[in-house]
């Protein structure tokens, strides 16, 4: 039933209804399925964000809900606001729902609030509010000064503010790092805490400029939202290498090596020297640099640079082989035509050897033709020496008788 106006004109009244509630409360069993029983929820909020009560019940029989904190403070009668707290405002009035916004939450806040219909029974519903306690921002000290390697460091980290306490976790260059178990402090003054960590590094030559962070792990904040790094800086000696002005030296020819030594700090001298040797007479050095203004092949060697930073001295080293200058090398086309030359000469040799044998086969062929078959015969011997015809026939036909004296001769 609806209490009349005259019934709701200031707050001693309303708490007052708000203790006869309670106590009446405690009288009478409330069942699951009472239409007016009011339907509450607990809320949780950061300090310094906003909370909302919301009271509901199934159905209206006009009368009004209220809310009050933890004090048994009326805040809200229905539409009406009963304590004068700015941070508390009406967000949401009917005959079934009453919700109400405090802002600027501040732990004090926490606690149990109450929601009450006053019907015969008065109905109540209570819901908790947890208010968290942001942590502040992270503190890394501890670190002063730069640390040479394979030294320690150690690093504390610290937060305060924070309700339940909260967790810090450590990183060297987004890969987390486990430190000491935090050490939780409770705060005198207010009910949140102070957490400390504690960090020991054996640090390297990597490790200079690397960002050691320390973040805050906490339900009020989102990952990653606060977070402090801290750079941290490594002595280390040099890392040396020997670097060629070119990788063709050539002789004759201007040539430079440098000397680069990477080391924290800075190597601040070079010693140059060659290996079972003296520097060339030609050679000059300049801090880091190494001239041949004309190069030789008694250059060659083995060239060594010691560079020093303060923290230590370190050695590189660099092989100088001269190669062939321009001069020295043969002109292609010389070359070439040369090759035509010899080739020419060759050639004509050949063909002189080539034509004397054909003179000689044809030479030799000549003489076989004209001496195969050509012989000596007494069968016409005596023709040649006869006056006549008749006598040479005569002479002739006498020889046939002697024919066993017949003689060949062959050649």
């Amino acid at each position: 039933m609806a209490f009349p106006s005259y019934l709701v004109p200031n707050l001693w009244t309303l708490s007052l209804m708000t203790l006869l509630a309670a106590s009446v409360q405690s009288n009478f069993i409330v069942f699951d399925d009472d239409p007016l029983q009011p339907v509450t929820q607990d809320e949780t909020a950061s300090v310094g964000g906003m909370v909302t009560l919301t009271c509901r019940v199934a159905a209206s029989d006009n009368s009004s809900l209220q809310w009050s904190n933890t004090a048994q403070q009326t805040l809200y009668f229905g539409e009406k606001r009963a304590l004068r707290d700015n941070r508390i405002q009406l967000n949401r009035s009917t005959g079934t729902e009453l919700s109400i916004t405090i802002g600027n939450v501040q732990l004090s806040d926490e606690g149990e609030y109450t929601c009450s219909i006053f019907t015969m029974p008065v109905r109540t519903a209570r819901a908790t509010v947890t208010v968290l306690g942001v942590p502040d921002k992270p503190q890394i000290s501890g670190y002063e000064d730069t640390v040479q390697e394979g030294g320690k460091v150690t690093l504390t980290c610290t937060s305060s503010g924070s309700k339940p306490p909260a967790k810090l976790r450590w990183y060297r260059n987004q890969e987390e790092l486990t430190g000491r178990p935090d050490v939780v402090e409770t705060n005198p003054d207010e009910a949140t805490y102070t957490v400390i960590s504690e960090l020991t590094l054996t640090v390297g030559r990597s490790d200079d400029n690397t960002l050691i962070g320390c973040a805050v792990d906490h339900p009020s904040l989102s990952p990653g939202e606060k977070w402090t790094e801290q750079p941290i800086r490594v002595l280390f000696t040099p890392d040396v290498t020997i670097q060629p002005q070119n990788d063709l030296p050539r002789e004759g020819e201007k040539f430079i090596i440098q000397c680069i030594g990477n080391g924290n700090p800075k190597p601040t001298s070079y010693v140059w020297q060659k290996k079972d040797g003296e520097l060339p007479l030609m050679a000059k050095v300049d801090g880091s640099f190494l001239l041949f203004e004309m190069l030789n092949k008694s250059d060659n060697g083995v060239y060594l640079c010691q560079a020093d930073n303060g923290i230590g001295k370190m050695q590189g080293e660099y092989t100088l082989l001269v190669q062939d200058g321009p001069d020295n090398i043969a002109d292609p086309t010389a070359m070439s035509t040369s090759s035509g030359v010899d080739h020419a000469v060759i050639g004509g040799v050949v063909a002189v050897i080539v034509f004397i044998l054909l003179c000689l086969l044809i030479v030799l062929g000549r003489y076989l033709i004209r001496h195969k078959g050509t012989y000596l015969t007494h069968e016409a011997k005596g023709c040649d020496d006869a006056p006549d015809a008749d006598t040479a026939i005569i002479n002739a036909e006498g020889g046939h008788s002697g024919a066993e004296d017949k003689k060949e001769y062959f050649i």
